[in-house]
């Protein structure tokens, strides 16, 4: 098979593992009662342990008063709880509810597990290469995330940015 071949079948292998993520955690979603958002968000505290408000709506690229909005619709949920900082009084920290926990585990643990077991199939040189292909890919789409909300706000390079001022 070709070079071209493969690159081809590459991306649609890399779009069909994309788009079976993307069911999961809708399916995720649906289990814990929110909205997708809302299940990045309690992701980004899971992995942080704890974030400030302001940290988490950086991570989340939303505005303070969306973020505000979330964690009021998490912790009404059960999924958050929101406490004041014990090394600054003035910020709140928020974290996950052992039940949100719990069941966060019960959700990816056991995909994590499987994830796992399948990578133990590979030689550690393999290895290297699925690591090295899966960084480069987050750079990029992290970097085409940005490009697109930048497209969003009418930046610079956005078209709808270009002749305005």
């Amino acid at each position: 098979m070709s070079k071209q071949l493969r690159v081809t079948e590459a991306t649609q292998a890399a779009a069909a593992f994309g788009a079976a993520n993307d069911v999961v955690d809708e399916a995720a979603a649906t289990a814990f009662g929110v909205n997708r958002t809302d299940l990045r968000i309690i992701g980004l505290i899971a992995a942080a342990g704890a974030l400030t408000a302001g940290g988490l709506a950086t991570q989340a690229h939303l505005s303070p008063a969306a973020t505000t909005t979330a964690i009021q619709r998490l912790t009404h949920a059960g999924h958050v709880t929101r406490r004041t900082d014990a090394d600054d009084r003035r910020r709140a920290v928020v974290e996950l509810t052992p039940e949100a926990a719990g069941l966060l585990e019960e959700i990816y643990g056991p995909i994590e597990r499987a994830g796992r077991a399948l990578l133990e199939n590979y030689t550690a040189e393999q290895l290297e290469l699925v690591i090295e292909v899966l960084r480069r890919g987050e750079r990029m789409q992290l970097g085409e995330a940005a490009r697109i909300r930048d497209l969003g706000t009418g930046g610079a390079s956005s078209p709808r940015g270009r002749g305005r001022g």
